[in-house]
């Protein structure tokens, strides 16, 4: 079995066992998405999930997002982590978006980067999720298990993008990385995984992993 033939199994295996992934930042507009990912960075998605709901309840819409007081911006995010930072992110984002894209987000990966506080990581989440452009999302799951699995041996999230891109079918590739945080979440997790409740075992190379 060739590395690509594994990953293409790999993709197939998770695809039965988290038929259902997504993406776990709530988030029912693609802005939103967006500062969701921004306020994600050192803070775990559910506290973030819990943050933006009085976020938007003061400030519901994009233009209201731009308009808003930073140090509002701040005490709201707070428990987020780098709240200056991210609070005066989202604020110039907001007003980016507003101004050079109608409210809409852009669909490039330079328009995306040339965002305040947005990575590869977050445009790559936004080229996948909100345009269902082939991205792959190089986050601490998606890293881990590509290592694990054989597929890379590196943890450099621009090298990790670039070994997996040719062997992820694109069509699949954004569906993969979401599978990748469950799979991560729920087994194959960082303190030790769980090898023999996993039904990837067959084609895995448990790198890393102390044999019995």
């Amino acid at each position: 079995m060739t590395l690509k033939q594994r990953a293409k199994r790999i993709v197939s295996l998770l695809e039965e066992v988290y038929p259902d992934a997504e993406c776990s930042l709530d988030a029912d507009e693609p802005w939103k998405l967006l500062f969701s990912a921004i306020l994600a960075a050192q803070c775990t998605d559910a506290r973030v999930n819990v943050v933006v709901v009085e976020l938007y309840r003061a400030f519901p819409t994009l233009s209201d997002i731009a308009a808003a007081p930073v140090a509002e911006l701040e005490r709201l995010v707070y428990s987020t982590g780098f709240y200056s930072v991210k609070a005066r992110n989202i604020k110039a984002c907001a007003q980016i978006l507003i101004t050079q894209y109608g409210g809409g987000l852009p669909d490039t990966m330079d328009g995306l980067l040339a965002l305040p506080g947005v990575g590869r990581k977050i445009a790559n989440l936004i080229l996948g999720d909100v345009f269902g452009q082939p991205a792959i999302v190089a986050d601490t799951h998606c890293i881990r298990l590509a290592n694990r699995f054989g597929l890379c041996e590196t943890t450099d999230p621009l090298k990790v993008e670039r070994a997996l891109l040719p062997l992820i079918p694109p069509e699949r590739s954004n569906g993969f990385c979401h599978r990748c945080v469950d799979h991560g979440r729920a087994v194959c997790t960082a303190r030790g995984p769980r090898c023999g409740e996993c039904g990837l075992a067959g084609v895995c190379a448990k790198a890393g992993v102390k044999q019995a």
